[in-house]
């Protein structure tokens, strides 16, 4: 396997990995501007992008993860929930379905909270193991805080979806395993995000203050945390979803 993680100035993260073997590679959160800088990967690596996935529509940077597809031939996807919302078509994701690229397999877990749609991505290698080697965590889960569950309006339903959506999917995965989140410090898709750009499981279980409360608890910390709404958000959703141009 074959694993590049781009740390982005917008303090966003995004990730290519595949199976070079196979010669078939997979994209993640992809900014828009940074298209060309895959196509330059997977040209070095002598690798086809099979798939690029956008973990969620965001809300702080316009997406370029369509327009690569185009540019590579490869499938958009997005979680199921957004069938009927774009004004375009995409390849839709659910729930526990695999998604393989050679000797690479990925596992989609639907983790709603920060938003409707998130999702985070079970990565293994099977040259390795079977087993997980380690998970895209997207606006779920960050090193040392999570997701602002406020974007859709609704933030005390969704914080409650937050919270059983880490601890009924990703807290019960095993402590080694590696996790990649969507943002590092900087960005306003969380509040106090370390500037650090992985973790585990297991580290995040003991050092991160919001795992260890009980629900309401969890809540009333993430509510109450709120960093200010991204800038231009309602016109940056609106682009991501097709339905604008962002000028």
């Amino acid at each position: 396997m074959f694993f590049k993680q781009r740390l982005n100035p917008d303090a966003s993260i995004s990730y290519f990995f595949g199976c070079g073997g196979h010669g078939k590679a997979i994209a993640v959160d992809v900014p828009a501007g940074d298209e060309q800088w895959f196509l330059d990967e997977a040209l070095k690596l002598n690798v086809g992008i099979t798939h690029v996935i956008d973990t969620h529509i965001h809300a702080d940077h316009i997406s370029g993860g369509l327009n690569l597809a185009r540019l590579a031939s490869a499938a958009y996807a997005l979680h199921e929930s957004n069938r009927g919302k774009t004004g375009y078509a995409f390849q839709p994701l659910r729930h526990g379905e695999p998604i393989l690229a050679g000797n690479t397999r990925m596992e989609v877990v639907h983790t709603p909270g920060h938003t409707e749609d998130s999702i985070c991505l079970l990565v293994s290698d099977y040259r390795r193991s079977q087993e997980p080697w380690f998970v895209v965590t997207g606006d779920t889960l960050f090193v040392g805080s999570v997701g602002r569950p406020d974007l859709a309006g609704r933030e005390r339903e969704m914080a409650a979806r937050l919270w059983q959506s880490l601890h009924d999917r990703l807290l019960t995965l095993p402590d080694d395993l590696e996790i990649f989140p969507g943002h590092q410090a900087g960005s306003a898709c969380g509040a106090e995000l370390s500037g650090k750009p992985s973790s585990t499981i297991g580290f995040e279980k003991r050092w991160n203050p919001l795992l260890s409360l009980g629900k309401e608890e969890f809540i009333a910390a993430v509510i109450g945390n709120i960093p200010p709404r991204p800038a231009d958000m309602e016109r940056i959703v609106a682009a991501n979803l097709g339905h604008t141009e962002f000028a």
